[in-house]
């Protein structure tokens, strides 16, 4: 709700500061050069009454070239006249006319209807994924668990462990390799087992609640699943600045739209290799040290394993995808909406296609696997 506040609170501000904001004056070769359709100077020509195509119509997003055709209020029009008045004085044309702004009420609305969709979705995903956690800690509560007799009933051989089996594969350059590219695909197919989920949830115990063999760790999952949830939900005032930036690049000819694309999508398959890879590195430390140990295994949690020793680094990066990722599936609705699909912006099919794929794969992955794991790695 509070960011539909905000969206809402900056759909207001455009309102108040229209007139300001549409005496924002630029040269005309500077507005060509920033269009996302090539300049359709013929249309032009042949005059306001003509037919105005798909470029022109986008012109008039960021300046003042007027489709005879359009349909607009006598107030709009009557502002449109005075601000194309008071920048021709200066031999300029207004940066956002009076239906640039329209278009970006739109837009802003389009944008909370999109986020608030994902931000559904990704609550269901990863509330199903941690849901299937519970057998795993059902099965644990059944049996007789007392932490102080964990470390001295047994022994346990470290290198026949199923965790570590899993994750460690030696020693040397060579093993660390191998360990980032199973880090790397691990994220699609099992990136929480149940080794796993046991080993961590112990780690867990023994450091923070030592006392409370019986805590029961899948109802904490949920609750941190719900505090992580609160923070990625947001859209903070750089997103906003990374929006503009979008914007602005949106250049004729770039695909700007299209290469956008892969930066959630690289910084995804980046942060789920590097939660893995945690879970790996927990494993070494403890294999390379013990060959056999009292007790069960147990694994010491560090920030020193993530970027600088800051986990809320991995976080803030899935805020960034999740949002950028809501943005560009916004936009591609906004255009279809405003523009229609045949449209120069919209581009051509084979830079559609491709963006709308990446987009769904995403937010299943980030949802399902990478923001349950950023759940249970950084306890």
């Amino acid at each position: 709700m509070a960011e539909l506040m905000l969206l809402g609170f900056i759909s207001l501000l455009l309102t108040v500061f229209q007139n300001t904001i549409s005496k924002i004056c630029v040269h005309q070769d500077v507005l060509d050069n920033m269009l996302p359709c090539k300049r359709n100077k013929t249309a032009e020509s042949e005059g306001q009454n003509s037919h105005v195509t798909t470029t022109s119509h986008f012109q008039t997003f960021f300046s003042s070239s007027i489709s005879g055709t359009a349909k607009r209020l006598l107030a709009e029009e009557e502002s449109a006249a005075s601000e194309r008045g008071y920048c021709a004085q200066k031999n300029k044309v207004p940066l956002l006319s009076t239906e640039a702004l329209h278009h970006l009420h739109i837009f802003i609305f389009v944008l909370a209807i999109v986020h608030v969709t994902f931000c559904v979705l990704t609550i269901l995903f990863a509330g199903a994924r941690i849901r299937q956690w519970k057998n795993w800690e059902d099965s644990i509560a059944k049996q007789d668990f007392d932490p102080e007799q964990v470390l001295k009933t047994k022994v346990t051989h470290v290198h026949q462990h199923a965790f570590i089996k899993e994750h460690f594969l030696g020693y040397g350059k060579d093993s660390a390799l191998l360990g980032w590219m199973l880090s790397f695909f691990k994220q699609f197919y099992a990136s929480i087992t149940k080794a796993d989920y046991v080993t961590l949830r112990l780690g867990f115990i023994m450091t923070h609640c030592r006392g409370s063999p019986k805590f029961n760790f899948h109802k904490y999952m949920i609750r941190a699943l719900e505090d992580d949830f609160k923070r990625v939900v947001g859209i903070s005032w750089y997103l906003w600045i990374f929006v503009v930036i979008f914007l602005l690049l949106n250049i004729n000819e770039w695909h700007t739209y299209f290469w956008i694309a892969f930066i959630p999508f690289i910084l995804l398959l980046a942060v789920g290799a590097k939660l893995e890879h945690v879970i790996s590195q927990l494993a070494h430390e403890v294999a390379e040290k013990h060959i056999a140990i009292e007790g069960e295994l147990v694994v010491q949690p560090s920030d020193q394993h993530f970027w600088f020793n800051r986990p809320q680094i991995v976080l803030f990066l899935i805020h960034f995808i999740l949002f950028q990722n809501s943005f560009e599936i916004a936009f591609f609705f906004w255009i279809l909406i405003q523009y229609g699909f045949d449209s120069c912006i919209m581009g051509q099919v084979c830079y559609i296609v491709p963006r709308l794929i990446i987009g769904v794969f995403i937010q299943v992955l980030c949802s399902y696997s990478t923001l349950p794991l950023y759940a249970i790695v950084t306890q």
